[in-house]
């Protein structure tokens, strides 16, 4: 089995392995975080270089998950908080608390800010101010493109989602995830609505997208646009 390592742009370092007994090019992420193309063992590498680009989108997903990123002080959180970390001398333990627009993870000094149990306690309080957020800022927004366009919705939940944006019931009962707060606001605009398209149309398809496009005209701009982020710090 011949195999060659190589580094690309936007995903990193990739192995590619030729195998006599493939037919097909195959894409897998080792459990060490390893990115595998295996391919025919007749094709060149370049070909397997390609098809690693063709996915990037799904490997950087994957990384995003397996690999969340450290949250950092100072950070933005949703539209309205900024997370700060506090070295405390009197704290025994790491402690949050959550204002109108500022976030605070206080933490003893024996431990520093990339400390699992802190990075932890910090997600979990970002969580509580993208909840709050998103259930006081999507319902109504929502409420005003349903009126701008049109498309009406049975009602309208808030929660967090791992893969999706959003989902629309057949019986037009709309779910948003939080980390849509984390998007700009034409984005935003773009998934509320393409669950408010789903009221009339519930596949997609051309229809659809025909539907969505007579309200959101930069529907197939935004569409690529959007596939840029992931629901995640």
């Amino acid at each position: 089995m011949a195999t060659k390592q190589v580094t690309l742009d936007t995903i990193g370092a990739i192995t590619l392995y030729k195998r006599r007994g493939n037919r097909s090019l195959r894409l897998s992420i080792a459990a060490n975080g390893e990115v595998r193309v295996s391919m025919p063992h007749w094709l060149p590498y370049k070909a397997g270089e390609q098809f690693a680009l063709s996915k990037a989108q799904w490997i950087l997903a994957h990384q995003a998950k397996t690999n969340p990123q450290p949250l950092h002080h100072g950070q933005h959180v949703g539209k309205a908080h900024r997370l700060y970390f506090e070295c405390s001398y009197s704290a025994l333990k790491v402690g949050t608390r959550l204002r109108p627009n500022e976030i605070y993870i206080t933490h003893p000094t024996t431990v520093d800010t990339g400390h699992p149990h802190v990075q932890q306690a910090a997600r979990n309080a970002s969580l509580r101010a993208l909840r709050k957020e998103a259930e006081q800022l999507l319902p109504q927004r929502l409420h005003m493109l349903s009126q701008k366009t049109g498309l009406g919705y049975k009602s309208v939940d808030v929660k967090q989602l791992k893969r999706r944006w959003g989902s629309c019931s057949s019986s037009k009962d709309i779910i948003l995830n939080i980390f849509l707060m984390q998007l700009p606001w034409h984005l935003i605009d773009y998934v509320l609505a393409h669950e408010l398209a789903h009221t009339k149309v519930m596949r997609h398809g051309p229809p659809f997208w025909a539907e969505l496009e007579k309200h959101v005209p930069l529907a197939k701009q935004l569409r690529k646009e959007i596939n840029q982020y992931q629901p995640t710090f």
